[in-house]
């Protein structure tokens, strides 16, 4: 991973076999950012995304792989507990052309990701919201 920051941007290339999750919670903790957006584009061949069930308030998650780029990736950065909380959707279109999507739990690039990180100044948190059963932004 590689990565360059640029005012309130960070240009971000991840490299094969890392997992993307984790290399932008490294960028986000090394640089301490606490609020912001991230969008990327890239390829995977070892993804793992997720559905909120709102009725049983869980996630289904499948895990694809072989060749899929993504097209894209995008989020934001917040708090949850004092830590760095990414909320990751990405959009993956397989050899057919067919696309497929959801909430992302991880991703291992097979060839790049390349991703832009906006910095935002100041914090928002997170709090459970139990009748949604999820991490909602905390907002006044």
């Amino acid at each position: 991973m590689k990565y360059e920051r640029l005012g309130n941007k960070v240009v971000v290339r991840i490299d094969k076999g890392e997992e993307i999750v984790d290399a932008l919670k490294t960028i986000c903790k090394k640089l301490d950012i606490k609020l912001g957006s991230i969008v990327g584009i890239g390829a995977t061949d070892k993804v793992k995304i997720g559905l909120l069930n709102t009725k049983t308030k869980k996630y289904q998650s499948k895990e694809f792989t072989g060749d899929h780029e993504i097209a894209p990736l995008v989020g934001n950065i917040t708090i949850l507990n004092g830590e760095v909380c990414l909320h990751l959707h990405v959009t993956l279109c397989n050899v057919e052309h067919k696309a497929v999507g959801g909430h992302l739990t991880s991703a291992v690039v097979s060839a790049t990701f390349e991703g832009i990180i906006d910095i935002i100044e100041g914090q928002v948190t997170r709090e459970y919201n139990d009748e949604v059963g999820l991490n909602l932004l905390s907002l006044k």
